[in-house]
């Protein structure tokens, strides 16, 4: 599981339990299971065994300098978690990274878990502040091979990535821009007008709630078979799934979806609606890619995705849930163990009511901005 605190946790037990031991080993290792190369961080490694060896469990990243006082927030987890071993590492100058190192030293020295190394590393060199063999860190560092070792070769073999840093992540979720922008936008409006034309002609309300949710609901899953086959959305289907997703008991069934075995799938399925669908109907699909990608153990991407649901929507609800849980150092299953199967939504909601459409219609009437 990593956790990525300058928002949020994540890649939890279908993650690679990669053997650590070796200093390098460790470092090789960190980029890829935060998903980029840090820089002005402090990451805390939960290992589990008994030294000299050590197999990765928990990794927890900080910004630099520390915002707040959040460290301690890490003992109960780790315990939770079965951790035995820890070593901490700060990315970046001496002045930024020792405040930080000492604080998580005395943290980890007052504690039962075994505190292995604390280091600082900058330009291709680290340093240990704890240290005692004689002539082990000399003043000017100890250099090491960043990404040319056995761990990096063995987590890209089990499909982790190091981006160049988390602003390359952040750009990994950018809207769509040029002809696939206006073209998805054109498509919304039409989208949006024929269902407004449908809600003025309805005769049924009941009879149209049901009909609406039956339907979104079967959008959902067919999406879901389309990216696992390898599949992408056409710009139609992907402006009526993001009207579809506007209705919370449409957005809990694809919620509800995702499994241990499914992340993946539902990883590429709400990125690509992140990134193509008009703003306002972003929150729902960039929320549900958070909680994908928090399965998944990628803490960084899962709170990328939830902050830009809250800055589209300050208020939507499952992404400020999801980002408390991050916050707080929640392990996924923390709410995956909570979540109702679609079954037990169906019995808990009873049967679809026009009320369940409101968040949906109120984006009818947002008008959709056409490029001049």
């Amino acid at each position: 599981m990593t956790t990525d605190n300058q928002t949020s946790p994540g890649r939890p037990a279908s993650q690679p339990r990669l053997l650590l031991g070796s200093t390098e080993e460790i470092l090789g290792a960190v980029p890829y299971l935060l998903g980029f190369h840090p820089a002005d961080s402090l990451i805390v490694i939960g290992l589990e065994g008994e030294p000299p060896r050590g197999r990765l469990h928990i990794t927890v990243r900080w910004d630099l300098p520390l915002a707040a006082p959040g460290l301690g927030q890490i003992i109960p987890l780790f315990r939770n978690e079965g951790i035995t071993q820890v070593v901490v590492i700060g990315y970046g100058s001496g002045p930024l990274v020792t405040p930080a190192a000492d604080m998580a030293v005395a943290l980890f020295r007052q504690s039962d878990l075994t505190l292995v190394d604390a280091l600082r590393v900058e330009d291709g060199r680290y340093w240990s502040y704890i240290c005692s063999r004689a002539g082990c860190c000399s003043g000017d560092g100890t250099p090491y091979e960043r990404g040319a070792n056995a761990i990096a070769a063995q987590a890209v073999v089990h499909g982790l990535v190091a981006l160049p840093d988390r602003e390359t992540l952040e750009h990994s979720i950018d809207p769509v821009g040029g002809p696939e922008r206006a073209a998805v936008r054109e498509v919304t409006l039409r989208v949006t007008e024929e269902l407004h034309g449908r809600l003025t002609r309805r005769e049924d309300d009941e009879g149209f709630a049901a009909e609406f949710v039956a339907d979104g609901m079967a959008r959902v899953r067919e999406a879901i078979g389309i990216y696992a086959s390898g599949g992408r959305l056409e710009d139609e289907q992907v402006a009526r799934l993001g009207l579809d997703l506007a209705v919370i008991r449409i957005r809990d069934e694809a919620w509800a979806l995702i499994t241990d075995d499914t992340h993946d799938v539902h990883l590429r399925l709400w990125q690509d609606l992140t990134r193509r669908l008009e703003p306002r109907f972003v929150p729902p699909a960039a929320s549900l890619l958070g909680m994908a990608a928090w399965r998944q153990g990628d803490a960084a991407l899962a709170g990328i995705a939830l902050t830009r649901a809250c800055e589209i929507d300050p208020g939507y609800s499952m992404a400020n849930l999801l980002i408390h849980a991050l916050r707080h150092l929640l392990p996924p299953h923390v709410l995956r163990e909570r979540m109702p199967s679609p079954e037990e939504l169906d019995q808990e909601m009873g049967s679809p009511t026009m009320a369940w459409l409101l968040p949906m219609i109120a984006l009818l009437e947002e008008p959709t901005i056409m490029a001049g």
